[in-house]
């Protein structure tokens, strides 16, 4: 089952869904993660991150 756009994973969670996740707020990046891997810090702090884009 494939998760939704939209979908959010937090860091240290592992990543539900392949593809380009951007993180939540100000400043933000947008990072190609692999479905499993666990979700990464940004700028040194734990962020939400949202799925944009499917892999």
């Amino acid at each position: 089952m494939t998760a939704p756009v939209g979908t959010r994973a937090r860091t240290g969670e592992a990543c539900p869904e392949s593809g380009v996740w951007k993180v939540e707020g100000t400043p933000s990046t947008t990072a190609p993660i692999a479905k499993g891997n666990r979700m990464p810090p940004y700028a040194g702090q734990a962020v939400v991150w949202v799925l944009i884009q499917y892999a």
